[in-house]
């Protein structure tokens, strides 16, 4: 009898910690978002993140609340040697939490680790061709986004990014934007909209504008955005990311639906950030 009545309490504990957990979450990221931003971590911005100091001041301010949420939530682990410091987390959570401004959020639910490597890394790939045939191959990479939880960045190409914020070239946004396409799933190009009717106009824009990079991609034609974005709709998606917080206005200029398409994803309007 004692045995059942333990088994049961147990279940009952279980179920109600279950069920206040994001009560919970929330809770303690409402007393992170009222501490004081730490002076140290404020010059770290300012040393590494020319882009911070382009933002309105209201989202500087919501910026630095999401930043203390991420660090406190994710674990930065250090590869080949490299030490993780307060310079390493701020740097990325800064980068990162850029995609999350002005919007209901639960700070990449998916995500756990950030594995960072002072330089750019190896990762060995098993592939199958047509015919059946696997190989191993040895990709050189300055980041990629796992599914099982985890994101790996080149410490070096982080840099290179937060340093030329308008290049339309930046590895953690990158990386950060398939995060998002993988919170419904495979990364696909269809991150969690707003409402379901948005799909329809999302596909329709995104797969036309897709193509377009593909024909440009394969005769060597100019366009605003990198080829890499041709290899399949998940990479369109981050490489616009990029573009579209790194060069809104000539994005807004020559890509006027897509831009909207964007604007409305993320909530938000760069082009008179800069």
């Amino acid at each position: 009898m004692f045995a059942v009545f333990l088994l049961v309490t147990v279940a009952v504990t279980a179920i109600a910690l279950i069920m206040t957990k994001s009560q919970r979450t929330e809770k303690r990221r409402q007393q992170l978002m009222t501490r004081p931003f730490p002076k140290a971590w404020r010059q770290i911005l300012k040393r590494r993140l020319p882009y911070f100091h382009a933002l309105p001041t209201d989202l500087q301010l919501q910026l630095k609340k999401l930043i203390q949420i991420f660090i406190d939530e994710k674990q930065f682990v250090g590869c080949d040697g490299f030490n993780i410091t307060d310079e390493v987390r701020v740097t990325i959570a800064a980068q990162a939490c850029l995609l999350l401004l002005n919007r209901k959020t639960n700070f990449y639910p998916k995500l756990n680790q950030i594995l960072v490597y002072p330089y750019a890394f190896i990762v060995e790939k098993n592939n199958t061709d047509f015919a059946g045939v696997s190989s191993n191959e040895r990709n050189v990479l300055l980041g990629e986004s796992w599914g099982n939880g985890k994101i790996i960045l080149s410490w070096k190409s982080t840099l290179d990014g937060a340093a030329a914020p308008f290049d339309g070239q930046n590895v953690v946004i990158h990386e950060f934007a398939h995060q998002l396409d993988q919170e419904n799933g495979n990364a696909n190009g269809a991150p969690p909209l707003k409402e379901f009717t948005d799909y329809a106009t999302w596909s329709a824009t995104l797969g036309r504008e897709f193509k377009a990079l593909q024909y440009c991609a394969q005769h060597q034609l100019p366009s605003l955005f990198n080829y890499y974005g041709a290899t399949n709709p998940a990479e369109f998606f981050a490489v616009i990311s990029e573009t579209f917080f790194e060069k809104p206005l000539a994005f807004y200029q020559q890509h006027q639906l897509l831009y909207k398409e964007l604007s409305q994803f993320y909530q938000l309007d760069p082009i008179n950030w800069h």
